[in-house]
């Protein structure tokens, strides 16, 4: 059997990615600006982050503008719905020390 740590997802192995997913999770969409504000990051550090989650396709990219202002919203596809999910369970049994 696969030792328990081995079932967590590494794209949500830093302290950034887990927080933009579970941002994510608590609503449809989510402005750069909000999130950024929710999670006291730099532009650069959130803009990062946010890539290696939509290279791994759990994070959707909107981006238009609204008047002459760009304006970026990021959604979980249903694919980082479900992987983020199994990474709380696989976390959670880890937490209770296995099974």
């Amino acid at each position: 059997m696969k030792h328990l740590i081995h079932t967590l997802n590494k794209a949500f192995d830093h302290r950034v990615r887990l927080g933009v997913m579970a941002v994510l999770m608590a609503n449809d969409s989510v402005s750069f600006n909000d999130l950024k504000d929710a999670l006291d990051l730099t532009d650069g550090n959130l803009a990062s982050h946010v890539a290696a989650l939509e290279k791994a396709g759990y994070v959707s990219v909107s981006k238009q503008f609204v008047g002459k202002k760009p304006n970026t919203t990021y959604t979980a596809s249903a694919e980082g719905k479900q992987a983020f999910q199994e990474h709380l369970n696989a976390l959670e049994k880890l937490l209770k020390g296995g099974n």
